[in-house]
């Protein structure tokens, strides 16, 4: 039995490997795959990505690929999911800003540097027409962070997945003033060089596993109730998500890998662009 490591955010969109690993379809092929959640998200899991302390991670394309830009050894393995991430904006409850344009010039809370809510501040920003040179950041390390943080003052907007934050909203911890969609695909399926160079056999039998399961998965009976169920969330958000959300089962294209490099190279967040084969698998 083959020992691999995988990382991922505890939310709706990684059901699939959870179910596959419940029922044994990877160690039917040889694999005993360990999952762990990564609550702080990308930042955090490009980091374990660099430091070879996991063999694969579920992983915003964006922070992904700005981190093999800045050294990180690791490849894209296929996209994962298909559609875009919708980034709710928050503020705290008591705050006065009441629209996105009234956060311009103020302080955004991020998970990390690096991290899809520092990234996607930046995309936001731009969309509003704002300077970005002149975004400010505090770090708060994950969503429990981003409460303590909006509800003392100490930032005064978040970003992060509007549906993963909704209860939020419905209990009056947040307020969202708005969305920003991610303008790509959101989440891949990356590897350590290291692990794709000697584990090439390992890796296609987690792709054939993961995209037969994720191929089939809204055709299961009642996964909209389970999936309510398991993340706590309101049946008609989880069957919202549903409906905007479609899964991959190939590889990203590399007209997408050039839009994200395009954006984050106007951005200043990347010093250089690499060719597809530095980045695809």
């Amino acid at each position: 039995m083959k020992k691999v490591s995988i990382i991922g955010v505890p939310e709706h969109f990684n059901l699939p490997w959870h179910l596959a690993i419940e029922e044994n379809a990877f160690k039917d092929r040889g694999i005993d795959l360990q999952w762990t959640d990564i609550p702080e998200g990308t930042g955090k899991m490009c980091q374990l990505l660099a430091d070879e302390e996991t063999d694969l991670a579920i992983i915003l394309t964006e922070g992904l690929i700005k981190s093999i830009t800045a050294g990180t050894k690791a490849k894209i393995v296929q996209e994962y999911i298909a559609t875009p991430l919708l980034w709710g904006i928050h503020v705290g409850a008591k705050s006065n800003y009441k629209t996105v344009a009234d956060l311009k010039n103020t302080k955004a809370a991020i998970s990390r540097f690096g991290s899809g809510s520092h990234l996607m501040a930046y995309v936001n920003a731009q969309n509003e027409g704002w300077d970005t040179k002149t975004l400010d950041f505090v770090v708060i390390n994950n969503l429990e962070g981003a409460v303590d943080g909006l509800t003392k003052g100490t930032a005064d907007y978040f970003m992060w997945e509007h549906f993963t934050t909704k209860p939020l909203v419905d209990d009056g911890t947040f307020r969202r003033v708005g969305d920003c969609p991610t303008p790509w695909p959101c989440f891949v399926i990356a590897a350590t060089d290291k692990f794709s160079a000697e584990n090439p056999g390992a890796i296609q039998h987690i792709q054939d596993v993961i995209n037969l399961y994720t191929e089939e998965f809204k055709s299961i009976p009642s996964i909209d109730r389970t999936l309510a169920n398991r993340y706590e969330q309101q049946l008609e958000d989880i069957q919202e998500w549903l409906s905007i959300t479609r899964w991959s089962q190939s590889q990203l294209p590399t007209t997408t890998l050039e839009k994200v490099q395009d954006t984050l190279l106007s951005l200043d967040l990347i010093d250089v662009k690499l060719e597809a084969k530095e980045i695809l698998l």
